[in-house]
């Protein structure tokens, strides 16, 4: 189970569609909305279709959310170049649901009940509203991202992090509490001596909340927490990194979008500011950090990253190296790689079922993904299952995955991720 890593991701999105959100956003459904991709080389016998739905087209701009899926899309093309599911070809319909509600449900009833696909893989959606229509149905779907609390909700619905929650369908998490754990607090603690943490959010709802939950960890775990917060519309950077150096802030830890961590880090740059790590999340683990980064070089050499897969830069592990070169050469990110074990994940489960008694079917699929088991994707991600526990764990032994910026080098891992384990309080928030 990784709540925690669930609860950064939909809560920093949530901060990139409300930048958007300030020069207006529609909700039409897309005419790209019901496009499909056909997979290559397709070899003998009937396809097996699988969805992925996408936002592509969303209020936060193109390419937000296109990792997960342009990862799955690499993984079935390589399997069919490979001669497919047992000689059966996988053939992948995307459906761009366009970030709305609406848009989502078009594409839950395209792919379900009109193209009557067997699964969905790697779902990225920003208002996964047909999730209870998923359920229902019973398809499974598989890796999903978890932009929103279905994961932690709905049976026949599994998040590519995992979870522990008794998701009945009512309310996520136990009572509509999810928990996670200060495992990437208690890291830079440990192996930077960090002890000052600062926490920078916007004075709007979502992002003050995320923040309140950052800083709620980062006392847990015995920080002194200096909390700053810049007007949403018109940020006052330069402040904020003057109140930084004033405090001797070791580490920063913030609530805002790409766009606002590159300009905090400008004015860290222009003020002198340097700390012994200036901390991401996933949806920032990409190739763009030179371009994102230009204007400040120190911030860039303190900038870390957490997660729960394998760098994508490690290319000393096969399962990486193969993964690069399906992509075919192109800007990468953390999001793609986890796409791609999505894709593995869902033909890793079918593959199971060729040989047991009733065939391939969805039931045997999920029995696989359900098992007692953890899957892992060739060792891409940490250690992932489904309990269903009936009350949430207090404390748990919990793995991350860290990366650090090196200009000339990527992003360099520091240490195995499946030995970066510590066992950590599970704190809890409401989504």
């Amino acid at each position: 189970m990784r709540p925690s890593r669930a609860a950064e991701t939909a809560l920093a999105l949530l901060l990139a569609v409300l930048a958007a959100l300030v020069a207006g956003c529609g909700s039409r459904l897309p005419e790209r909305a019901f496009e499909t991709r056909p997979t290559v080389n397709p070899s003998g016998g009937e396809p097996l279709r699988v969805g992925i739905i996408t936002s592509a087209t969303s209020p936060v701009g193109g390419g937000t959310f296109t990792g997960p899926r342009d990862g799955a899309l690499a993984y079935f093309a390589a399997l069919n170049a490979r001669g497919g599911l047992d000689g059966r070809r996988i053939e992948a319909i995307t459906c761009d649901d366009g970030g709305s509600g609406i848009g989502n449900n078009a594409c839950v009833h395209r792919l379900v009940d009109e193209r009557k696909v067997f699964a969905l893989v790697a779902t990225t959606a920003l208002d996964y509203a047909g999730a209870p229509r998923v359920s229902r149905a019973g398809v499974p779907d598989i890796g999903g991202q978890p932009l929103t609390p279905a994961y932690e909700t709905y049976p026949h619905l599994y998040g590519i992090y995992g979870s522990s929650a008794p998701r009945t369908g009512k309310e996520p998490g136990w009572n509509g509490v999810l928990y996670g754990g200060t495992e990437v607090y208690r890291w830079f603690r440990t192996h930077l001596g960090a002890r000052t943490a600062a926490v920078v959010s916007y004075n709007q709802a979502a992002s003050a909340a995320y923040a309140r939950l950052i800083s709620q960890g980062l006392r847990a775990e015995g920080y002194r927490v200096v909390d700053e917060q810049v007007d949403f519309v018109l940020p006052n950077f330069r402040a904020v990194a003057a109140d930084l150096r004033a405090q001797k802030a070791d580490v920063v830890f913030d609530a805002m979008d790409t766009h606002g961590n590159a300009r905090l880090c400008e004015a860290m740059e222009a003020s002198g500011v340097r700390v012994a790590a200036k901390v991401t999340n996933v949806q920032n683990w990409s190739s763009s950090v030179p371009r994102d980064y230009a204007k400040s070089p120190g911030c860039r050499a303190a900038l870390y990253v957490t997660g729960s897969s394998r760098n994508h830069d490690d290319t000393s592990f096969p399962a990486v190296r193969e993964f690069r070169a399906a992509m075919g050469g192109q800007p990468l990110s953390q999001w793609q790689l986890e796409g791609w074990a999505a894709a593995m994940w869902f033909t890793d489960a079918a593959r199971s079922c060729l040989a047991a008694p009733g065939g391939l079917t969805r039931p045997c699929v999920e029995e696989y993904v359900n098992r007692a088991e953890p899957y892992t994707a060739r060792g891409l991600l940490l250690p992932v299952r489904f309990e269903h526990l009936a009350e949430p764990p207090k404390t748990r032994e919990t793995c991350l995955s860290v990366a650090r910026w090196r200009d000339g080098r990527g992003w360099v891992a520091q240490g195995d991720m499946n030995r970066t384990c510590a066992s950590v309080p599970q704190l809890g928030y409401r989504p």
